[in-house]
């Protein structure tokens, strides 16, 4: 039976991170980085809320809704 090559450095499951195989254990995360892991993995989701709310920014409500917040930001 064949053995395949075990990697040298493996990605931490939390960040993202290219980690040394012996360094797994001490690895501590960026928070940074950890946000922008996340963000990443959540990119389908991102935009497909991206493009429901500017649909829906088009619809009647939208736009009151729009125009409302726009008005109650209080300009100067």
């Amino acid at each position: 039976m064949l053995a395949f090559p075990q990697p040298h450095h493996l990605p931490c499951p939390e960040c993202g991170a290219t980690v040394a195989r012996a360094e797994h254990g001490t690895h501590e995360c960026d928070d940074e980085r950890r946000v922008d892991f996340l963000v990443f993995q959540l990119r389908e989701e991102v935009a497909v809320f991206e493009r429901e709310l500017a649909a829906w920014l088009e619809t009647p409500h939208g736009r009151f809704a729009a125009w409302l917040a726009d008005r109650s930001r209080g300009r100067g």
